[in-house]
């Protein structure tokens, strides 16, 4: 059938693999230091990856290209989900290592290292990698029965204390609305209708540029048809909490 579809012009893709990262689907591969649209089928035609190519690699065309098969890529994101998961059980990676997920069990870690926390009076509160909306993936083990943390990523930086009262027993994932310049609503739409998540925190900075973040957050709580607790915190400039 015609239909619009990616199109990716090798001589200009560097590999940096940011397109194969932002498609939600998974058509696109690194081969042999390229990215390539390896799985037409899986190509919605969206776009989502061309604004995460920093050499402007991606366009459209419209061509005939097969049907998009929405049934063939839930298929295959559970598959994923499953082998990562294994993955993760026995210490085994695949693809970059930046974006491999992990999950962190805090509670064991703090009770079995309690001589070496002596000298660390403020343990990391992160109980999952990724974190980056970008590299974060719609479906993972560690989004089960998870209370949600969407953060802007200066609020870190300004609010002292983020871990402990933020972040301590969340799914913490971030981002910035100003630099990223895309919207996160469809992304966090997936991730909270796929997955069993029981409430969602959204912390955000003071300036203007935040309420990106927050917007999209709130578009995607209504998007996802579940009704879930929410709650907004705006850190100020100097690092409080703003009533």
């Amino acid at each position: 059938m015609l239909r619009q579809i990616i199109h990716i012009d090798e001589e200009l893709c560097n590999g940096c693999g940011l397109c194969a990262s932002a498609c939600h689907e998974g058509a696109i591969e690194i081969i042999d230091g390229k990215a390539k649209l390896v799985r037409e089928h899986f190509c919605d035609g969206l776009g989502d990856c061309l604004p995460s190519c920093p050499t402007n690699a991606i366009s459209f065309e419209h061509r005939d290209a097969p049907a998009y098969d929405e049934a063939a890529v839930m298929e295959s994101k559970k598959k994923k989900l499953t082998n990562d998961s294994n993955r993760i059980n026995v210490g085994q990676s695949s693809g970059c290592p930046g974006s491999r997920m992990r999950t962190f069990n805090r509670d064991v870690n703090l009770e079995a290292n309690k001589l070496v926390l002596k000298n660390d009076l403020h343990p990391s509160r992160l109980n999952q990698w990724p974190c980056q909306i970008k590299l974060v993936p719609e479906m993972a083990p560690f989004f089960d029965d998870a209370h949600l943390l969407i953060a802007a990523d200066c609020t870190a930086y300004a609010y002292a204390n983020m871990h402990e009262d933020f972040m301590k027993g969340k799914v913490t994932i971030i981002a910035c609305p100003k630099l990223d310049d895309i919207d996160y609503s469809t992304k966090l739409t997936s991730i909270i209708a796929n997955n069993s998540v029981k409430s969602v925190t959204i912390v955000r900075m003071e300036v203007p540029c935040c309420g990106g973040l927050q917007a999209a957050a709130i578009t995607a709580l209504k998007n996802s048809g579940k009704f879930i607790p929410w709650q907004v915190v705006t850190i100020s400039c100097d690092g409080r909490i703003i009533e």
